[in-house]
C-alpha cells in the first residue's frame, strides 16, 4: 500500500479496532477491484488477528459464486459491478468466516473493463452487520492506483459510519 494511503486509513483503522474490539466482534472482507487493499489496510495495525478474520479476494466471478455463494443469476442479469451482487458478496463473506461486520467492494478500477452503463471509477461497496446489509455506489476519478485507494478508505468510513 502506498505510504500515502497508509497514513490516510491509519486512524480509521485504529478507530474500528477499538469499537470492534470494545464489542467482541470481528470482521471480514470480500474483494474483487481491491484486490485485498481492504485487508492490508486492516492489517498494517498490529494486534488485527484480534478482530480480523480474514477476506476473500475474489476477482473472478467464479469464484464469488462458488466460494461466497452469489447466486449465478445475479452475476448474469445484473454483472459482478452492482449492489446486489455487491451485497451478496457481504453476506457470503459473513457466512463464510463468520463474522460480526463485513465488507465487501466490486467495482471497474480500469483502464479497461468498462461498459456505458459502467464507466470506469464506478464502484459498489457494501456492509453486513446484523440483520442489515446495505450497499452504496460512487463513482471515483482517478487511475487505478486512486481508484482502488479510494475505494479502501470509503470502505473503511462505511465500517466506522456502522460501528458509531
Amino acid at each position: 500500500m502506498e505510504p500515502a494511503l497508509h497514513s490516510a486509513t491509519s486512524p480509521i483503522v485504529r478507530e474500528i479496532a477499538e469499537l470492534l474490539m470494545s464489542r467482541g466482534w470481528t470482521l471480514s472482507t470480500a474483494e474483487s477491484c481491491t484486490g485485498g487493499g481492504i485487508g492490508h489496510a486492516l492489517t498494517v495495525l498490529p494486534g488485527s488477528s484480534a478482530w480480523f478474520e480474514g477476506g476473500v479476494i475474489c476477482y473472478a466471478n467464479g469464484v464469488k459464486a462458488n466460494l461466497l455463494h452469489v447466486p449465478t443469476v445475479l452475476l448474469n442479469k445484473y454483472g459482478a459491478v452492482s449492489e446486489q451482487v455487491a451485497i451478496a458478496m457481504a453476506r457470503g463473506v459473513r457466512k463464510l468466516l463468520a463474522t460480526d461486520i463485513s465488507i465487501a467492494v466490486t467495482g471497474v478500477a480500469g483502464p479497461g473493463g468498462a461498459i456505458p452503463e459502467k464507466p470506469v471509477g464506478t464502484v459498489w461497496i457494501a456492509w453486513s452487520a446484523g440483520q442489515e446489509t446495505t450497499a452504496r455506489h460512487f463513482h471515483f476519478e482517478g487511475d487505478r492506483d486512486q481508484i482502488r485507494a479510494q475505494t479502501v478508505v470509503q470502505a473503511l468510513l462505511g465500517v466506522l459510519t456502522l460501528l458509531t
